[in-house]
């Protein structure tokens, strides 16, 4: 009996996969960091003088201006003093124009040989000792206005105010550890943030070019805040390696919080390079491929990674733009493998 035909060998598999064109483009060269935010500046608002609060003349967390008017406090005790030295400036005026007068009339006397010279010499006395007194009266109501003033606080700086600590019929107190409100200006404030040392020669070169950029970014929001690096610290942190840079953003929405941690994007320049998705790195022990696939076959391809930017690769070396690499199905596939591109997915 005639023998079966042996089988012949099983076709080789096509394995369907997701793919992504490489592209030479202009991409940032960008660091990310975490940055705080902190104000330019911070006012505690305290009095100068003990007297009881009368009142209170903003709404806790408003925006306050500069020299607008925050607290009063009762200053009744004050102007009563400074009536008082007004009455005693009236009275020491009156006694030197008195003694002013004996000044003229004994000098006459004294030219007639009617009186001794003692008695001229003592209204001089006289009259210095007034003037004097007049002197120190102008003092006193100088010194009881400067406190009167004490008794309308106003806001020293522009920004955002806390709640007020204390309300009216409380007695402020200058001992009072606690400050009556604080004052935080919030446009511009800054960004401060730790860099390690090894991206210092690129930020000072990017500042001397004027290429540097920054963004942050808040958790949960999806706004950026743009501004400029105004600041390095003149020496590195021996212990972290970092050195703190400081930006000022301006903050003209309020989007950044004093206090708030935040992302930091850190752009140096701009350069050409080619980028694939990240996903499409493969890792093994000879290094960094990607699958190249041409005619509907992967081949293996060495690359470098110079940096991951966002979701995409930025290469060094490896490939030069336009090639199709394997981004999905890559456990499945071996170099050489047949594979079947699909189509991509909606929203791709």
């Amino acid at each position: 009996m005639a023998q079966a035909p042996a089988p012949k060998g099983n076709p080789q598999r096509v394995v369907p996969i997701d793919v992504a064109v490489a592209v030479k483009r202009s991409v940032p060269v960008r660091v990310d960091l975490l940055g705080t935010v902190t104000p330019i500046a911070s006012i505690a608002v305290k009095t100068r003088i003990d007297s009881e609060i009368v009142g209170v003349h903003f709404k806790d967390g408003a925006t306050v201006k500069e020299g607008d008017l925050l607290f009063t406090l009762d200053s009744r005790a004050v102007e009563a003093q400074i009536r008082q030295v007004e009455g005693q400036l009236a009275r020491d005026k009156a006694s030197l124009e008195g003694a002013e007068r004996d000044v003229r009339r004994y000098t006459e006397l004294v030219g007639k040989g009617a009186t001794p010279v003692t008695n001229l010499d003592n209204a001089k006395t006289q009259v210095g000792v007034f003037t004097g007194a007049v002197m120190a009266d102008h003092a006193s109501i100088e010194n009881l206005k400067v406190q009167l003033s004490y008794c309308s606080i106003r806001a020293q700086i522009a920004g955002r105010i806390s709640m007020a600590v204390v309300k009216v019929g409380n007695l402020a107190r200058i001992a009072d550890p606690a400050p009556l409100a604080t004052i935080m200006q919030t446009a511009p404030v800054y960004v401060t943030f730790p860099m390690p040392q090894r991206y210092l020669s690129d930020l000072r070169q990017a500042l001397g070019n004027e290429t540097a950029s920054i963004e942050a970014l808040i958790p949960g929001d999806a706004r950026r805040a743009n501004g400029a690096v105004t600041m390095i610290e003149n020496i590195v942190d021996v212990n972290t390696g970092t050195v703190p840079v400081r930006a000022t953003m301006p903050n003209k929405d309020d989007l950044l919080w004093p206090g708030t941690l935040v992302t930091v994007q850190l752009v140096f320049r701009d350069e050409l390079a080619v980028t694939i998705p990240q996903i499409a790195i493969q890792v093994s022990q000879a290094g960094s491929f990607v699958y190249v696939v041409k005619d509907n076959v992967a081949n293996v391809q060495a690359v470098k990674v110079a940096r991951i930017l966002d979701r995409d690769a930025i290469l060094e070396s490896g490939l030069e733009g336009g090639e199709t690499v394997v981004t999905e199905g890559q456990m499945q596939i071996t170099n050489g493998a047949r594979v079947a591109p699909r189509a991509p997915k909606a929203g791709s």
